[in-house]
């Protein structure tokens, strides 16, 4: 593995992978996820200068803007946890916060090391997220088609008998999501294909092939 930084830019539709593959490049090459959400409840939470701005954006019913953001990004990066490098998933959305992004990361003498885009069927996806239910006592993860229970309507793991289902899990919604991704995230994929950044893997395979592809890209 490189010595510099490895920064990756995670891009695919919700429900494609992306969070469980940060989980494994986190475990094994110790680069962090960063979540855009999870900066912004910290920075209110602080008070920061930053942080306050956004709450008083937030409490308006704005969205945030993108220089704020991108500030956001700034700050988290210095910190300890990221000297092996950083994944983004779930920003940058559109063009101007790439481009914002791009010139952040330039100003502080850091680059993008690869942009990674989880192809995926969308009919298939749909079928693989409404099918996910877990277990409403120890939260072990099922689903209808792929993964059921071994013993019709009891956990294998702690025997429950009782499981639940996300609201957001339901065909029409990940529909929506998924035509949201397209129109809006999709376009900045050329920016980073021009830059000779993007890689392609196929999100549909089984979880272990993809993180085999992932690790041996960044070792």
């Amino acid at each position: 593995m490189s010595d510099k930084p490895i920064n990756i830019i995670f891009l695919g539709p919700p429900g494609c992978g992306k969070g469980t593959q940060a989980d494994v490049l986190d475990d094994k090459l110790g680069i962090v996820k960063l979540s855009t959400g999870d900066m912004l409840r910290a920075a209110v939470k602080a008070g920061t200068e930053l942080g306050k701005k956004a709450a008083a954006i937030m409490e308006r019913g704005d969205l945030v803007p993108d220089d704020l953001m991108v500030g956001l990004i700034a700050d988290r990066i210095t910190q300890p946890d990221c000297a092996n490098g950083f994944i983004l998933d779930g920003f940058p959305r559109t063009l101007p916060q790439a481009e914002a992004l791009s010139k952040m990361l330039s100003d502080n003498g850091l680059e993008i090391t690869k942009a990674i885009e989880f192809t995926v069927n969308d009919t298939i996806l749909v079928e693989r997220i409404t099918g996910r239910f877990s277990c409403a006592n120890c939260g072990a993860g099922y689903h209808d088609s792929f993964k059921p229970t071994t013993e019709s309507g009891k956990c294998d793991e702690c025997g429950h008998t009782e499981f639940t289902r996300r609201k957001d899990d339901n065909a029409e919604t990940v529909t929506q999501r998924l035509k949201a991704y397209h129109d809006m995230t999709a376009p900045i994929i050329p920016y980073y294909q021009d830059k000779g950044l993007l890689v392609k893997i196929d999100g549909m395979r089984d979880i272990d092939e993809v993180s085999k592809e992932l690790l041996a890209i960044f070792n």
